[in-house]
Protein backbone atom coordinates (compact mmCIF):
# COMPACT_ATOMS: atom_id res chain seq x y z
CA UNK A 1 0.00 0.00 0.00
CA UNK A 2 1.25 3.37 -1.15
CA UNK A 3 0.17 6.36 1.34
CA UNK A 4 1.32 10.04 0.68
CA UNK A 5 0.47 12.10 4.10
CA UNK A 6 0.28 16.11 3.44
CA UNK A 7 0.34 18.29 6.84
CA UNK A 8 2.71 20.02 8.56
CA UNK A 9 4.71 19.73 11.49
CA UNK A 10 2.09 17.53 13.61
CA UNK A 11 2.60 15.40 10.52
CA UNK A 12 6.10 15.26 10.36
CA UNK A 13 7.15 15.82 14.36
CA UNK A 14 8.82 12.65 15.53
CA UNK A 15 8.73 11.06 11.72
CA UNK A 16 5.36 9.84 12.41
CA UNK A 17 4.54 8.48 9.09
CA UNK A 18 7.85 6.09 9.98
CA UNK A 19 6.20 5.30 12.66
CA UNK A 20 2.50 4.41 10.75
CA UNK A 21 4.34 2.44 8.74
CA UNK A 22 5.58 0.12 11.48
CA UNK A 23 2.46 -0.58 12.66
CA UNK A 24 0.64 -0.82 9.56
CA UNK A 25 4.12 -3.87 8.75
CA UNK A 26 3.55 -5.52 12.49
CA UNK A 27 -0.04 -5.58 10.89
CA UNK A 28 0.98 -7.70 8.52
CA UNK A 29 0.38 -4.85 5.40
CA UNK A 30 3.49 -3.50 3.59
CA UNK A 31 3.64 0.63 3.45
CA UNK A 32 5.46 2.85 1.31
CA UNK A 33 5.07 6.46 2.98
CA UNK A 34 5.50 9.72 1.39
CA UNK A 35 4.96 12.78 2.89
CA UNK A 36 4.55 16.56 1.75
CA UNK A 37 4.34 18.97 4.93
CA UNK A 38 5.39 22.15 5.92
CA UNK A 39 5.76 23.76 9.59
CA UNK A 40 2.19 26.02 9.95
CA UNK A 41 0.95 25.76 6.41
CA UNK A 42 -2.63 24.73 6.00
CA UNK A 43 -4.48 22.96 2.81
CA UNK A 44 -4.87 25.89 1.50
CA UNK A 45 -1.00 26.58 1.45
CA UNK A 46 -1.00 23.20 -0.35
CA UNK A 47 -3.40 23.38 -3.10
CA UNK A 48 -1.36 26.20 -4.52
CA UNK A 49 1.78 24.09 -4.04
CA UNK A 50 2.58 22.18 -7.84
CA UNK A 51 4.13 19.11 -6.53
CA UNK A 52 1.14 18.09 -4.38
CA UNK A 53 -1.63 17.90 -7.17
CA UNK A 54 1.17 15.96 -9.20
CA UNK A 55 2.29 14.06 -6.08
CA UNK A 56 -1.77 13.53 -5.43
CA UNK A 57 -2.64 12.61 -9.70
CA UNK A 58 0.18 10.94 -10.51
CA UNK A 59 2.19 8.84 -7.51
CA UNK A 60 -0.15 6.23 -7.47
CA UNK A 61 -1.08 6.17 -3.88
CA UNK A 62 -4.00 4.06 -2.15
CA UNK A 63 -4.09 6.75 0.50
CA UNK A 64 -3.64 9.59 1.43
CA UNK A 65 -3.61 11.47 4.74
CA UNK A 66 -4.68 15.27 4.81
CA UNK A 67 -3.80 17.66 7.51
CA UNK A 68 -4.67 21.37 8.26
CA UNK A 69 -3.06 23.89 10.16
CA UNK A 70 -3.88 23.25 14.33
CA UNK A 71 -2.87 26.22 16.31
CA UNK A 72 -4.67 27.55 15.20
CA UNK A 73 -6.70 26.21 12.61
CA UNK A 74 -7.46 29.73 10.95
CA UNK A 75 -10.71 30.39 8.82
CA UNK A 76 -12.93 27.13 8.77
CA UNK A 77 -14.13 28.36 5.55
CA UNK A 78 -10.71 28.30 3.94
CA UNK A 79 -9.97 24.34 5.59
CA UNK A 80 -13.37 23.17 4.34
CA UNK A 81 -12.67 24.85 0.66
CA UNK A 82 -9.22 23.56 0.37
CA UNK A 83 -9.94 20.21 2.08
CA UNK A 84 -12.82 19.73 -0.62
CA UNK A 85 -10.29 20.34 -3.18
CA UNK A 86 -7.98 18.56 -2.08
CA UNK A 87 -10.16 15.25 -1.47
CA UNK A 88 -11.49 15.72 -5.05
CA UNK A 89 -7.94 15.18 -6.08
CA UNK A 90 -7.50 12.47 -4.14
CA UNK A 91 -10.40 10.78 -5.22
CA UNK A 92 -10.06 11.63 -8.91
CA UNK A 93 -6.50 9.74 -7.85
CA UNK A 94 -8.71 6.50 -7.46
CA UNK A 95 -7.55 7.38 -3.52
CA UNK A 96 -8.82 7.47 -0.37
CA UNK A 97 -8.56 10.42 1.19
CA UNK A 98 -8.47 10.42 4.87
CA UNK A 99 -8.57 13.25 7.40
CA UNK A 100 -6.15 13.50 9.93
CA UNK A 101 -7.77 15.69 13.37
CA UNK A 102 -5.57 16.83 15.39
CA UNK A 103 -5.68 18.21 18.99
CA UNK A 104 -5.63 21.19 20.92
CA UNK A 105 -2.63 23.11 22.59
CA UNK A 106 -2.38 21.94 26.82
CA UNK A 107 -2.63 25.36 27.89
CA UNK A 108 -5.80 25.18 25.62
CA UNK A 109 -6.55 21.91 26.96
CA UNK A 110 -9.51 19.37 26.34
CA UNK A 111 -12.42 21.74 26.41
CA UNK A 112 -11.03 23.27 23.06
CA UNK A 113 -11.02 20.15 21.52
CA UNK A 114 -14.86 20.16 20.76
CA UNK A 115 -14.16 22.90 18.30
CA UNK A 116 -11.25 21.52 16.22
CA UNK A 117 -13.33 18.14 15.61
CA UNK A 118 -16.39 19.90 15.07
CA UNK A 119 -14.41 21.20 11.95
CA UNK A 120 -13.20 18.10 11.17
CA UNK A 121 -16.44 16.43 11.46
CA UNK A 122 -18.56 18.71 9.36
CA UNK A 123 -16.17 17.98 6.51
CA UNK A 124 -16.18 14.71 7.09
CA UNK A 125 -19.98 14.75 6.73
CA UNK A 126 -20.18 16.73 3.93
CA UNK A 127 -17.30 14.50 1.39
CA UNK A 128 -17.52 10.96 3.13
CA UNK A 129 -13.93 10.24 4.10
CA UNK A 130 -12.63 8.33 6.43
CA UNK A 131 -11.41 10.48 9.83
CA UNK A 132 -8.78 9.57 12.02
CA UNK A 133 -9.90 11.48 15.36
CA UNK A 134 -6.65 11.63 16.65
CA UNK A 135 -7.42 14.75 18.65
CA UNK A 136 -10.33 13.15 20.25
CA UNK A 137 -8.19 9.83 21.50
CA UNK A 138 -5.41 11.59 22.10
CA UNK A 139 -7.60 13.23 24.78
CA UNK A 140 -9.15 9.80 26.09
CA UNK A 141 -5.53 8.36 26.08
CA UNK A 142 -4.80 11.39 28.54
CA UNK A 143 -7.38 10.66 30.70
CA UNK A 144 -6.46 6.74 30.87
CA UNK A 145 -2.77 7.51 31.09
CA UNK A 146 -2.43 10.78 33.24
CA UNK A 147 1.19 9.81 33.98
CA UNK A 148 2.36 9.51 30.03
CA UNK A 149 3.22 13.05 28.31
CA UNK A 150 1.55 13.42 25.28
CA UNK A 151 3.22 17.02 24.25
CA UNK A 152 6.75 18.27 23.61
CA UNK A 153 8.07 20.82 25.62
CA UNK A 154 6.55 23.39 23.26
CA UNK A 155 3.22 22.24 24.35
CA UNK A 156 1.49 22.43 21.13
CA UNK A 157 4.05 18.83 19.09
CA UNK A 158 3.54 15.47 19.99
CA UNK A 159 6.49 14.12 22.38
CA UNK A 160 7.20 10.17 20.92
CA UNK A 161 4.60 8.79 22.75
CA UNK A 162 2.26 11.05 21.17
CA UNK A 163 3.14 10.93 17.81
CA UNK A 164 2.87 6.25 18.66
CA UNK A 165 -0.66 7.84 18.74
CA UNK A 166 -1.34 9.64 16.40
CA UNK A 167 0.33 7.01 14.36
CA UNK A 168 -1.92 4.36 15.64
CA UNK A 169 -4.93 6.10 15.14
CA UNK A 170 -4.04 6.81 11.63
CA UNK A 171 -3.43 3.44 10.63
CA UNK A 172 -6.48 1.82 12.50
CA UNK A 173 -8.55 4.26 9.95
CA UNK A 174 -6.60 3.46 7.26
CA UNK A 175 -6.47 -0.14 7.56
CA UNK A 176 -10.42 -0.78 8.84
Amino acid sequence: MRVLFIGNSHTYYNDMPHMFADICRSKGTDVEVTMLAHGGKGWDFHIEEPEVRFNILYGGYDTVVLQHTAHPMGDLAVMSQSGEKLIQWVREAGAQPVLYMTWTTKNDGEAAQEHMSNAYRMLQAKTGCILAPVGERWWQYHREHPEEELYAQDGQHASSVGSQLAAAVIAEAVLS
